[in-house]
């Protein structure tokens, strides 16, 4: 990655900088998404990986649209492959890759822009075959004057120049370029060139532009018109020269049909011209896909002049029985006028006539709701050129297709758009309002949007409403979204009772899950199995079409089939009860262990569940998101008032680290009220410290005492040590932070008392040793501290608490700067970098580059300390405004000053103030920059 982007003069820093680019491009990139494991950019051992399954790549896009036109113009049809070559110009808007160094950009610049004129003449050869050579004379006009030297371009608008009936136009191209060879280059035009000249001069059509095609789709056979139209048997079809109706048996599309653009014209791309071409569409109950392939087929009909047919399979219908393939042969049999082999009752006999009476027909068939692979396989048809459609709810992996469309809800903009198109209205703000709500609440399902719609047509604004009202009841919805023969839940029923047992108390113990998104680690802890029985389940859920893929290992049920679940979830309590126990205990264990004070939870083992270390936990956590509040609010909804607790008190440290403290102080506050309700003695001032915590962090002192006090006076009461000592530590803690050691020392010297009532704690007993550590060094008791630190980064490293090591290496690295031993920092400093950076701790990752800066400068690196400097500020987040990010801000001005970059150090001063908790800290950054009116001192130190 250096050499490709930096080449023969990377930076100073080395593969030091590539984090910083990454996180960048990050911010970038992953607008909207709502956590870490949605970002296009992967982190692997060792490395990052471009993610392309959640990104729209322009250069991936290019080449499945050139694809698409070679297929095209192979199979005849021209006018579809000048559109997708279009379609893949489109997308080069300038110079590629414009602005970026090295010579890896480079390269690919070139690259793409040899692309995009292969595309161009591709794209011209087919536009004069048609007759559309009007068409092109502007694009090559203008690549010949930005290509001067190209042969191959010149004679292309010389091709074009001469359809258009200007051969003294096109011979005066080739009177320029020859000109401007010889001039420049010194040679003669190429063979191909001379050869277009000489074509030009005698009027050669056929050299020049080849048999053109008419304009329009084009069809290798006789187009069908009407409804049916008489045609030939052809050979191979029982009847000879007999003539038979040609039939289309496509339903009539809804007129309410919307969006599903893409979908469509994946369904609608040209066919294999040469063998029988199979596109399969699957998903969920009532979300659309009998009407998309109807859609799709409509459009190409024209394009089949042997029929298009029609077949319901009733793979899911709860009225009817699945259709025998037997009965379905002998049904297309008909269709086709091929009699003979229709009455056998054997399935390969049947299916050998079938292959016959269609091998030299081209015909559209679409087979809806089909139940399985199996059931699909001998309804192929055997001409060359034939276009199968499926759709079935499971995704049929055993067919063979060239293209699977996974269809899932509209869009909230589409799904209200259709809700309002079949209601009506006077199009009211208010009416709007009603209409997106039900669009929502419905999953934006269309069969529930048809039904919801069909309900309200013509009714008063306030029905609306209450209906809306109704269905955000989980109680009533489903039973409000059914009409007549219609019903949501009946769909699902369907699919549901097709599963096998275990599959469906899988089913049911989903609706349990406390987030939206899940993984196999939350099945396997609601039904207390193994991750790789959970997986399978959940893949086959998925493959049935109840459960839907988010990302490569997580899962989610849509709303409604949410809904669904939980209903059959209430009819078995025992169930309920042990699934609910088992995942809350599952989100707290991976809180805990993902916390950095895991030994202050429990003075026994770590239970870690199946969590190899905080680094997996921490991961496994990224991946829900910012649903976490959600589970602590289910947990104390459905009455585990313990495993909230827990889980809240854990997710402290992950949050705070990440700058979350809003979701943190939710789930903290949330629990308060009920907190003296849970069991054990410790949990009312263990919720407290942590509130405290999660204040003092931000800078908010006042509000961190108060809470640090009320815990230590209900500890006290208690007569719990262990709680007392967190709470003094906490006042300890931030009392240093404000400057008043007096005060923190009188609190540690309390805690120092403790100590040996709660050995296991490792935690706390370190980060104690940390903070004595700060007070000796502030008093420049150097070897006492340097004694304390080693210590705590001991302690920290057998507990297991990454953040706590990470920050005692950062104050070690201060120490050993103030001992004037810049090379042995440089060693401390790395280490604490690679930590932060796993960590995800941006406050702790700028700190310590901050300093491994001064230590670079003190060795004489000033290029790579200014580099440090530099990535320094761009971590940082200007919104969190926590205590150490001012802090590293005021330490950051002084370098500023040092080096002479007084403008960076004040915009970044009168940003640094601008931040929310940044009023305690805003005179000590004022009087980082008392200097910057004054002349600096003739040694370049700064005043």
């Amino acid at each position: 990655m250096l050499d490709g982007g930096w080449g023969s003069e990377p930076p100073g820093t080395g593969d030091k900088v590539i984090p910083v680019y990454v996180h960048r491009l990050r911010r970038r990139l992953d607008a909207g998404t709502k956590g870490p494991a949605d970002s296009v950019i992967g982190t692997v051992r060792g490395g990052y990986r471009f993610a392309p399954r959640s990104a729209s790549v322009d250069v991936q896009r290019c080449e499945e649209f050139a694809a698409e036109a070679r297929s095209a113009k192979d199979s005849g049809d021209l006018d579809a492959a000048v559109d997708a070559w279009s379609e893949a110009l489109g997308l080069f808007r300038g110079e590629p890759l414009t602005g970026i160094p090295g010579p890896f950009a480079e390269g690919e610049r070139l690259r793409l822009a040899e692309r995009r004129l292969t595309l161009v003449q591709e794209k011209a050869h087919c536009q004069l075959r048609l007759g559309r050579h009007s068409e092109a004379l502007g694009e090559l006009f203008s690549l010949t004057t930005t290509h001067p030297y190209n042969e191959a371009l010149a004679a292309l608008l010389m091709r074009a120049l001469h359809a258009g009936n200007r051969q003294a136009d096109a011979l005066g191209v080739y009177s320029t370029m020859r000109r401007r060879l010889l001039d420049d280059q010194g040679v003669d035009p190429g063979a191909e060139l001379r050869r277009v000249h000489e074509a030009v001069l005698r009027g050669d059509d056929d050299f020049l532009l080849g048999p053109v095609t008419p304009r329009g789709r084009t069809a290798r056979r006789p187009v069908a018109t009407g409804r049916s139209t008489e045609r030939p048997v052809g050979a191979g079809q029982p009847g000879g020269s007999r003539q038979r109706r040609v039939r289309h048996e496509l339903p009539v599309e809804a007129g309410s049909f919307t969006g599903r653009d893409r979908e469509v014209a994946l369904l609608s791309a040209p066919a294999d011209g040469q063998g029988v071409t199979v596109r399969a569409v699957d998903g969920m109950a009532g979300v659309g896909k009998t009407a998309l392939v109807v859609r799709a087929a409509r459009a190409l009909r024209d394009r089949y002049p042997d029929g298009c047919l029609f077949l319901e399979l009733h793979g899911h219908r709860k009225d009817h029985e699945t259709a025998t393939r037997q009965r379905v042969l002998r049904r297309l049999l008909r269709a086709v006028g091929a009699g003979e082999g229709e009455d056998s009752g054997d399935l390969d006999e049947l299916a050998a006539s079938w292959r016959a009476a269609t091998a030299s027909l081209r015909l559209l068939l679409v087979l809806d709701d089909a139940a399985s692979a199996e059931q699909v396989r001998p309804l192929l048809p055997a001409g060359a050129g034939s276009l199968v459609m499926v759709t079935s709810r499971r995704r049929l992996t055993g067919l063979d297709a060239d293209r699977r469309v996974s269809l899932s809800p509209l869009g909230i903009d589409q799904a209200a758009g259709l809700l309002a198109r079949i209601v009506g209205g006077d199009g009211s703000d208010r009416e709007r309002l009603a209409v997106r709500e039900l669009a929502v609440l419905c999953g934006r399902l269309p069969l529930a949007l048809r039904i919801i719609g069909a309900r309200i047509q013509d009714r008063p604004l306030w029905e609306v409403e209450a209906l809306a009202a109704r269905l955000a009841d989980d109680e009533r919805r489903l039973d409000e979204l059914a009409v007549e023969d219609r019903s949501v839940e009946a769909a699902f029923h369907v699919s549901y009772d097709q599963l096998p047992d275990a599959e469906r108390r899988a089913f049911r113990a989903l609706g349990l899950s406390p987030t939206v998104r899940l993984d196999r680690l939350t099945l396997a802890a609601l039904l207390g199995l193994v991750p790789g029985d959970a997986e399978r389940r959940l893949e086959s859920l998925a493959d049935a079409g109840l459960a839907q893929r988010v990302t490569a290992d997580r899962y989610r049920l849509h709303d409604l089939a949410a809904v669904f679940a939980r209903r059959l979830a209430a009819a078995a309590p025992g169930e309920v009860a042990a699934g609910q126990e088992g995942v809350f205990r599952l989100y707290a264990t991976a809180a805990e262990c993902a916390s950095d004070w895991s030994s202050s939870f429990s003075a026994g083992p770590q239970e870690t569940g199946p969590f190899t270390d905080w680094e997996e936990a921490t991961a496994w956590l990224d991946a829900a998101g910012g649903e976490l509040v959600d589970v602590v609010s289910r947990a104390v909804a459905v009455g585990h008032l313990d495993e909230a607790c827990r889980i809240a008190e854990g997710l402290v440290d992950y949050l705070t680290r990440q700058g979350r403290f809003h979701e943190c102080r939710i789930a903290l506050e949330s629990l308060l009220p009920v907190a003296g309700q849970a069991s054990g003695g410790r949990t009312v001032s263990a919720l407290r410290t942590s509130l405290g915590i999660m204040y003092g962090l931000q800078g908010r002192y006042q509000q961190a005492r108060a809470c640090f006090t009320e815990a230590l006076d209900i500890s006290r009461r208690a007569g719990d040590p262990h709680e007392q000592a967190r709470a003094a530590a906490g006042l300890g803690t931030f009392a240093n932070l404000e400057g008043r050691i007096a005060e923190s020392m009188a609190h540690f010297a309390q805690v120092a008392g403790l100590l040996e009532k709660f050995e296991h704690d490792g935690w706390l007993t370190g980060s104690v040793m940390t903070r004595v550590g700060d007070m000796h060094h502030q008093l420049g008791e150097y070897g006492k501290a340097y004694d304390r630190y080693t210590e705590a980064i001991a302690l920290a490293e057998r507990t297991g608490s990454p953040r706590l090591h990470g920050k005692t290496l950062l104050r070690l690295g201060l120490l050993q700067l103030d001992l004037g031993q810049p090379a042995d920092a440089v060693g401390t400093l790395g280490k604490a970098e690679d930590l932060a950076r796993r960590l995800g701790d941006v406050p702790l990752y700028s700190a310590v580059l901050g300093k491994l800066s001064s230590a670079e400068a003190d060795l004489g690196n000033h290029r790579a300390a200014a580099e440090l400097r530099r990535r320094s500020r761009a971590v940082l987040d200007e919104e969190t405004g926590t205590a150490p990010e001012i802090a590293v801000r005021r330490r950051l001005i002084w370098h500023g000053v040092g080096t002479e970059e007084l403008d960076g150090a004040r915009d970044f001063f009168e940003r640094g103030t601008s931040l929310p908790a940044a009023g305690a800290n805003r005179a000590r950054l004022s009087r980082a920059l008392d200097g910057l009116g004054r002349r600096r001192k003739p040694d370049g130190n700064g005043a």
